[in-house]
């Protein structure tokens, strides 16, 4: 299984695991609820998906590496207490509550959420004198007498022995409790991800030309050797920086987040010659469609493969950048309509900002005036408020997150930039500037679309409806944002060319049948 197939099974686990009969009972009991053990190779993810499973669940989620705890920690701390038994006072060992379990408690009042997952890292890394307590753990859901709150389901992680010395076997008593899901490191999987976090273009475009390097470890005579997706994710946010700051990206760099000389050297030589095509084939006038082209589209035809795939990875990441910005501008946009929304109800008690007559447009409402500076500030407020809070709960991913920030930074500005701000603001000027701001991001949603066509109709002059033109398509469909612009707001061009390579692979399917 890989990392993806991994996240969407424990969803699904979520769900059957929280599901209530009529009675409000869940219909699998607690006892009965087996905690999930994730076993893969480090650096592939497992703590990522865990995030995103949590936040598409909209559910709590609390980590821990349990190889940074001790006993005390785990089980909590003892303490004398006196008991009554049989009429004779009795001193007695009882313990105070388990870190974890408290933590789980904090996060449910933060949250003000009752459901969600506790994820417990490297738990077959544990020491010989907590296993005792882990399996317990893992049977009964406690550490000592405290119990995780009913709707709290456990999902653990950890490294199969050739990764990790400290390795402990698992016995047949605790294999017999759980649900295993072995992890494979699976480059398809990683993209698919890496297209919606932004991974770097020179990081895929290489990736999928030395597809052998995206994971690796070896052990050699001087020490060991490893390659993880964590190291190229984490290489990939470094290059974007030094990017901005004109720093140099070279081999030494590199090795730091690749852990083998030899596959840091290829990327650092491979990084050097992505930047140089991106001067060469002028990416920036294929997307306009100003490139004359002759020239460089036979030049294009005749390189080697591996050329025409730093290309192709040229333009997806080109495009992909516009791909993601649409995506944020309409996220902004639709937390911006709905603050607009409060400011209208707050103002006129009743009414809805989408409903407004069309014939008021720019007419002023006197009882907005002197009022509306105070109540936009209010919403503001209220509005990053709630999403700090949600941010300290973890129940935001960093795209909504980004998104809201994005929306009370614009209003925010609105308002400093206002003239006449305490005497003469109304609805009416918060309207105007809110159709403005729709007018601008549908503009870049043409020019998106004229650049899409434009690399369509470039890669067509060039290559034909030749591999080329399939890994292009194949690339794009594999794009969540590519996906998700073409799909909301439609391309002539991608509609055409897609169906003539369906038609073309499905004639090829039938000359089979036929032979």
């Amino acid at each position: 299984m890989n990392i993806r197939q991994a996240k969407e099974e424990i969803v699904r686990t979520v769900r059957a695991y929280l599901k209530k009969d009529e009675t409000g009972e869940y219909e699998i009991p607690v006892e009965r609820q087996r905690p999930l053990l994730l076993i893969g190779p480090p650096g592939i993810g497992k703590t990522a998906v865990m995030e995103q499973a949590a936040q598409e669940c909209g559910i709590n989620l609390v980590s821990y590496t349990v190889t940074h705890h001790t006993r005390q920690s785990m089980i909590g701390l003892p303490k004398i207490a006196v008991r009554d038994f049989g009429g004779r006072e009795m001193s007695v060992t009882e313990y105070t509550m388990s870190e974890i379990v408290a933590a789980v408690y904090e996060q449910i009042e933060k949250s003000g959420v009752q459901e969600g997952i506790l994820f417990l890292d490297e738990i077959n890394c544990v020491s010989e004198t907590l296993a005792p307590t882990m399996l317990q753990f893992l049977q009964y859901k406690t550490f000592g007498p405290h119990r995780i709150p009913d709707g709290f389901l456990i999902v653990t992680a950890g490294n199969p022995p050739q990764y990790n010395r400290s390795v402990r076997d698992f016995d047949l008593v605790t294999l017999d409790r759980v649900r295993r899901i072995d992890i494979e490191e699976n480059f398809d999987a990683f993209k698919e991800y890496a297209y919606k976090s932004g991974v770097h273009g020179a990081v895929l475009s290489y990736l999928g030309i030395r597809t052998e390097h995206f994971y690796r470890i070896r052990q050699e005579v001087d020490g060991r050797r490893f390659v993880t997706a964590r190291g190229w994710e984490d290489l990939s946010r470094i290059l974007k920086v030094y990017e901005e700051l004109e720093l140099p990206v070279e081999k030494d760099l590199c090795v730091q987040y690749l852990q083998d000389e030899e596959i840091a050297q290829s990327f650092a030589d491979y990084y050097a010659l992505y930047r140089r095509y991106r001067e060469i084939y002028r990416i920036p006038e294929i997307l306009e469609g100003t490139l004359p082209g002759e020239e460089t589209e036979a030049q294009l035809r005749h390189a080697p493969f591996d050329e025409k795939l730093s290309f192709l990875g040229l333009l997806i990441d080109a495009l992909g950048k516009e791909f993601r910005a649409y995506a944020k501008e309409l996220s902004e946009a639709t937390c911006l309509f709905a603050m607009l929304k409060e400011v209208k109800r707050a103002v006129q008690g009743t009414g809805d900002f989408r409903n407004t007559d069309a014939s008021s447009e720019g007419a002023r409402d006197s009882e907005n005036t002197g009022k509306l500076t105070d109540l936009v500030k209010n919403v503001i407020a209220s509005h990053l408020e709630e999403l700090n809070r949600r941010k300290e709960a973890k129940l935001v991913s960093r795209e909504d997150e980004a998104a809201e920030r994005g929306a009370i930074l614009a209003l925010e500005r609105f308002l400093a930039g206002a003239p006449g701000l305490d005497q003469a603001l109304d609805f009416a000027d918060l309207k105007e500037w809110f159709a403005g701001r729709e007018t601008l991001r549908k503009s870049h949603i043409e020019e998106t679309g004229r650049h899409l066509t434009n690399t369509f109709r470039y890669l067509d002059r060039t290559f034909g409806e030749g591999q080329e033109m399939v890994l292009f398509l194949s690339e794009l469909s594999a794009g969540y944002f590519s996906l998700k612009f073409v799909s909301e707001c439609g391309n002539d061009a991608y509609y055409r060319y897609n169906r003539l390579l369906l038609l073309h692979d499905r004639a090829e399917e039938l000359r089979e049948e036929l032979k």
